[in-house]
């Protein structure tokens, strides 16, 4: 059953969870997918909850004009807004997640690095480590050492009431891709975050990377790249069996 690609919302940028509403979807109609902007803030796991430091480190965030969200899935912190494209996919899936989390997250790194292929950027899963929210399946340029994060992955199962079997559940796998973003501010603010934390993480700049600095191609830093790059992952959702 083919994907539906839910309408575009133009330049209304959406709640961090907005992804989340998908598994209704998908266990209501079938397929579901969404390209999407959101609202320019941080978001954590519910895991970041667990230290002392964690409303002041909150306050701290939004007097900066950089909410803090915690959403359902895993991982590290991760920035949301303005030149950050997101990446949704829903569907159902029988048997136990372990069972098939590897295969969503293939899914979703497919798609996004046969959009990118169209701009002549090579990328692949890898984890980078230095890289914010780092994980077996970033999505990757560059090989060994050199590599560097261009997009990040997360996914979650739910039961919903509506899914056929009981066996039946939702899978959400989400995207993050770093299109056009000052990288140096955002790891500077996920920094300043686990500082105010007292997590002792700490992220490299130079082990992520922005997609439009990638290329001479001229398509990459012009105003219309993000319009070009949504177009493209659409084709690739389009051509999902």
């Amino acid at each position: 059953m083919p994907f539906t690609l839910l309408p575009y919302a133009g330049n209304e940028p959406q709640h961090a969870r907005f992804d989340e509403s998908l598994i209704a979807l998908a266990a209501q109609q079938g397929p579901s997918a969404s390209i999407w902007d959101a609202e320019q803030g941080l978001v954590v796991p519910r895991t970041y909850q667990r230290y002392a430091g964690f409303e002041h480190a909150c306050e701290q965030s939004e007097q900066a004009s950089w909410p803090v969200t915690v959403r359902q899935s895993g991982g590290g912190i991760v920035p949301q807004g303005p030149g950050i494209i997101n990446l949704s996919l829903a569907y159902s899936a029988h048997g136990k997640p372990l069972d098939h989390s590897d295969a969503a997250y293939q899914l979703i790194c497919d798609v996004v690095s046969h959009a990118l292929q169209e701009f002549g950027i090579a990328s692949h899963p890898q984890a980078v480590e230095g890289s914010f929210c780092d994980g077996r399946y970033n999505l990757a340029v560059g090989q060994g050492a050199q590599a560097r994060k261009i997009a990040g992955t997360a996914q979650v199962w739910r039961k919903h009431p509506q899914a056929v079997g009981s066996d039946q559940q939702i899978v959400l796998v989400h995207a993050l891709i770093l299109a056009r973003v000052d990288i140096q501010n955002i790891c500077s603010l996920a920094n300043h975050f686990e500082q105010l934390l007292g997590s002792n993480k700490c992220y490299d700049s130079e082990r992520v990377a922005s997609l439009h600095t990638l290329s001479d191609n001229p398509e990459l830093t012009s105003s219309s790249w993000l319009a070009a790059l949504r177009q493209a992952l659409a084709q690739q959702i389009k051509q999902l069996p």
